[in-house]
């Protein structure tokens, strides 16, 4: 008798063991919803690809606690409509556990009623100071927030001794969040704002404003935005022989707005976190390690890091370390294993969060970089 159809068979039967084994555990659900397409994508796309790659890399080591973790995403394109349309299919339909997202300010501010009504932690990836201020019971935070990032660039313009100073924001959330934060904070540095311009997050052209900002005594500008116009903004200043300092917000801390802006990027200052500068930190930075890390990860199936990949890889793994404490996906335990989150060192800095602080970065987590040659370079 021929013996093989049935070793065949055992191993068959033990495949299917070991397959079924392994399916009792029911995944880890997390949900996001980050803007992959449209004019911030340069922000959304290394977000969804870190959460991919390190998704990938948890479960190749055994999941969380022994189950698997499933990433269910869906891309906004900028829309708050839809992300609160999404945010709901996630919550309701897809049964995720927690959620990782949005990259937008105006997604994410758009999605936490949802969020805050149903009882699921958010851990938000985008800037505005609104996401957690005041304090929501489920959203937290881990992006550098825009009022860190005026304090930044007003003490930055303290040490040059420049007090006079241009705004031009956009018309988007985080822009207009931004411009509140910096008139609100000017007085506690002595800033005098001497033109408050703004433009459309879709215009081509922005001479007009700029001209008239030419016109006035400023000795620096301040560009808050996001996605390609601050690029536009850049190169028109240069255009017009404007020779002021000129300052941008984290939301370009991309080496796609340096590519953007060519040439007119060379001393464009910026708060920024210390991932676009890990090689220049010292070895006795705690950050460093992690940051190189990251980047050779990141970089091997990707090419240059960003920032806004960063967020995600905290997002992730400040929600990973939750669930594991938590002992499960109990949401309200991982809420509360969250808000516990102490000495977390990540991309974007070394999180503590308290019931009072739902993001847990100070200041020092910025480090402010300038432009040159193409690159990034500490100033500080």
């Amino acid at each position: 008798m021929n013996k093989q159809p049935w070793k065949i068979i055992v191993a068959a039967i033990l495949l299917s063991t070991g397959l079924n084994s392994a399916q009792a555990a029911d995944p880890i659900k997390i949900g996001s919803f980050l803007t992959v397409t449209g004019p911030a994508s340069f922000l959304g796309d290394p977000e969804l690809k870190t959460l991919q790659l390190y998704v990938e890399s948890i479960n190749a080591g055994g999941g969380i606690n022994g189950r698997p973790v499933e990433l269910i995403h869906y891309d906004t394109g900028g829309k708050a409509q839809d992300a609160v349309g999404f945010v709901k299919r996630l919550i309701k339909n897809d049964n995720v556990d927690l959620i990782v997202g949005g990259t937008t300010s105006g997604d994410t501010l758009a999605a936490i009623p949802e969020v805050e009504k149903e009882g699921i932690p958010l851990v938000s990836l985008a800037g505005a100071v609104d996401i957690v201020e005041p304090v929501k019971k489920w959203v937290f935070k881990v992006a550098h927030s825009d009022r860190m990032a005026a304090a930044k660039i007003f003490e930055d313009l303290r040490k040059r001794k420049l007090t006079k100073v241009a705004l031009i924001t956009g018309d988007g959330g985080f822009d207009k969040s931004g411009r509140e934060q910096l008139l609100k904070l000017a007085p506690e540095y002595g800033i005098t704002i001497v033109a408050d311009e703004s433009y459309g997050n879709k215009d081509t052209d922005i001479t007009a404003q700029l001209t008239k900002i030419r016109a006035t005594d400023a000795q620096a500008i301040i560009n808050f935005g996001f996605g390609q116009t601050p690029a536009i903004v850049t190169k028109n200043i240069k255009q017009l022989g404007i020779k002021l300092p000129v300052y941008q917000s984290h939301g370009v801390a991309s080496k796609t707005f340096i590519d953007l802006a060519g040439d007119a990027a060379e001393g464009v200052r910026l708060p920024a976190a210390a991932l676009v500068v890990a090689e220049q930190l010292p070895d006795s930075d705690p950050q460093k390690p992690v940051l190189l890390a990251y980047k050779k990860q990141y970089e091997a199936k990707y090419g240059p890091v960003s920032t806004f990949g960063g967020h995600a890889y905290d997002g992730l793994f400040i929600a990973v370390e939750a669930v594991k404490r938590a002992g499960g996906t109990d949401k309200a335990k991982v809420r509360d294993q969250i808000e516990k989150t102490k000495g977390f060192i990540g991309a974007s800095g070394v999180f503590n969060m308290t019931p009072e602080d739902h993001m847990g970065l100070n200041l020092d987590a910025f480090k402010m970089v300038e432009i040159h040659n193409g690159g990034w370079k500490i100033v500080e």
